[in-house]
């Protein structure tokens, strides 16, 4: 997560399109995929694109987001899932994830939560939604008082320079990108090749900006 500073953020019931799209990113140099919880079924749709992406995109690093409950974490570790993210902290997700030793990252809105997370054993914690709970400045005013927080804000983030300027400059460990990477338009005519040059432009504007 650190390393590229992108982490695409996605969901569709449709396998082959996520497919499309993983290797779209893979392809644009993006290394770690968070694959949401959000429809029905959508337990089955990862099964089949994590093992898909594992012959496929085998550097690539599959993760799920949108998990609130230590049961669905279970589910998705036996999966293969190799991260958790959630909107929320919870205590019986924390517990599940530690005994594996998979990554948890947490959604936190004030730096008591931040402080909390730590304590359950969160590496790197989600601000979310990230806009709303006060963007960049909160990233920047958190990491005053707690410098060793690792921070990825997810919501309110876009893919141009002047947006992503404002997120790494305030001391992100990494963002999450969802909408804004892929545009419906895009999905509709099927242009993966738009999809991989945003990843690829993206992660050069992060290289840039840290460098």
């Amino acid at each position: 997560m650190k390393e590229t500073g992108i982490v695409p953020v996605f969901y569709n019931g449709d396998a082959e399109l996520c497919k499309k799209v993983v290797k779209a990113c893979y392809d644009g140099g993006i290394r770690v995929f968070e694959f949401t919880n959000r429809g029905d079924f959508a337990s089955l749709v990862f099964a089949e694109v994590n093992k898909w992406v594992a012959k496929e995109c085998p550097e690539m690093i599959m993760g799920v987001g949108s998990v609130v409950d230590a049961g669905t974490t279970s589910m998705y570790i036996a999966l293969g899932a190799n991260f958790i993210v959630s909107p929320l902290i919870d205590e019986g997700m924390a517990s599940v994830c530690n005994k594996r030793k998979v990554s948890w990252s947490p959604g936190c809105g004030s730096v008591t939560e931040i402080g909390r997370a730590h304590e359950l054993g969160a590496e790197v914690v989600k601000i979310f939604p990230g806009q709303q709970v006060g963007g960049s400045e909160f990233v920047k005013a958190v990491l005053g008082p707690m410098p060793w927080s690792s921070i990825m804000p997810t919501g309110g983030v876009s893919p141009d320079e002047e947006n992503l300027s404002t997120w790494i400059k305030a001391g992100v460990h990494c963002v999450g990108i969802g909408s804004q990477l892929f545009p419906a338009d895009v999905l509709k005519r099927g242009d993966y090749a738009y999809i991989s040059t945003k990843c690829s432009e993206a992660l050069a504007i992060v290289s840039k900006i840290r460098n």
